[in-house]
């Protein structure tokens, strides 16, 4: 196949993912933005666990992580990716069946229904870099997740217009939503052409298959995996208990949602030239500039409650995590090989979403116990040690190329 047919399919390969990006991604917005207001509503007096519900999304996504790569392998991408849209689409209706029953835990269990959903989605991207060329891989990754631009639309708009669908039930109709969301999503994917073998980029490692320790050892693998888990695990930490604090601020319930659609735009819009700027200036500047501004995230959090701030430090959070994590993720692809990549993408992804996971259950035990401020004052020591750790990296990179 010629590289002109190569890069033309993968551009087809990438718009198709960054589709249904846009509806099955949609999902999480919708499960965060309530999931720990619904967990607050559905627990008594004591309310520590009230994120627990996003945490059961992040589990999901994280024990869905290596099975969801092992269904793929056997049946395919196509088939195994749409088979995940409709995983959704169970947990959507689990969801609302737990509010209708006033069952928290129940609920909660629900919600890693719908993690799991998502672990077939936060693989779009390892597929749309896969069947790329070396030079547009970073752009397929930005494509597919600039769909997220949509889902940060579509997820909190369904939440504000079907929340109070199903009255006096809170919040079940936009779990309802989610199975509608899913359905689509599974429709698109089934367009899917057999996705062609991954180009293998001349620089990049190549040969037999190398144990996972041999892999994952690798300083480069791991600074990679350090940024994007710092990425995302603090954004995760920041960004589940912002709706609880907009809320206990005197902030109405539409306020704290529209505050998760900026957030969740402002995660996914700059996707659309996020790729450019890598070409341009390097991953690991990207990657320092996106932990940069978590670092700015958490000074404007700190400096007061007013609507504004909450909505521009969620805006700097979720540039912040484009930046960081799709820089991280591309760092990540320079480490396996195509036959490698199986393993080492789901093991990665379980890693990542465990330690989201946990992020997600410790955000409202702070909240509740130590308040906002202590979200973000967290933020900023694991932000900067992450930082110094690229730089160092950087620079003992740069040395050793000018020796």
């Amino acid at each position: 196949m010629s590289d002109t047919l190569d890069l033309g399919e993968a551009r087809r390969t990438a718009a198709t993912f960054a589709i249904s990006q846009a509806f099955v991604g949609a999902c999480a917005p919708i499960a965060i933005s309530i999931g720990g207001l619904a967990g607050h509503y559905l627990l008594g007096a004591d309310k520590t666990l009230a994120t627990l519900p996003v945490t059961g999304y992040n589990i999901g996504v994280a024990i869905g992580a290596l099975p969801a790569a092992m269904l793929m392998r056997a049946i395919g991408r196509r088939y195994g990716f749409s088979t995940g849209a409709l995983v959704s689409s169970i947990g959507g209706v689990l969801a609302a069946m737990a509010l209708i029953q006033h069952n928290f835990w129940f609920f909660a269990a629900a919600l890693i229904v719908i993690g799991v959903g998502g672990s077939f989605v936060q693989q779009y991207r390892f597929a749309a870099a896969d069947a790329s060329p070396p030079a547009f891989k970073p752009k397929a990754i930005s494509w597919v997740l600039g769909g997220g631009v949509f889902a940060a639309i579509i997820g909190p708009q369904a939440v504000i217009f079907t929340k109070d669908m199903m009255q006096p039930v809170s919040f079940a109709g936009a779990f309802i939503s989610i199975v509608v969301l899913g359905i689509i999503g599974a429709g698109i994917l089934m367009t899917l052409r057999t996705l062609p073998a991954p180009v293998e980029d001349a620089d990049a490692p190549s040969g037999a298959e190398r144990p996972t320790l041999q892999i994952i050892s690798q300083p480069r693998f791991l600074i990679a995996f350090l940024c994007g888990v710092t990425t995302f695990a603090m954004m995760s930490f920041v960004m589940t208990g912002a709706p609880l604090a907009m809320i206990e601020c005197g902030h109405s319930l539409d306020e704290a949602t529209l505050g998760i659609s900026w957030h969740v735009m402002a995660m996914f819009a700059p996707s659309f030239f996020t790729g450019k700027l890598i070409v341009r200036f390097g991953k690991e500047k990207i990657v320092a500039t996106g932990l940069i501004l978590l670092i700015g995230c958490a000074l404007v959090a700190l400096s007061g409650l007013a609507l504004w701030q909450f909505w521009f430090a969620l805006i700097l959070l979720g540039v912040g995590w484009n930046f960081g994590f799709i820089g991280a993720t591309a760092m990540l692809t320079d480490t396996y090989r195509p036959s490698e990549k199986n393993k080492i993408q789901g093991l990665h992804d379980f890693a990542l979403f465990s330690t989201v996971a946990f992020a997600s259950l410790a955000s409202g035990a702070t909240l509740n116990s130590y308040g906002w401020d202590m979200l973000n004052w967290i933020l900023l020591p694991v932000c900067a040690i992450s930082l110094l750790v690229l730089l160092a990296q950087y620079l003992f990179v740069r040395r050793k190329t000018l020796a």
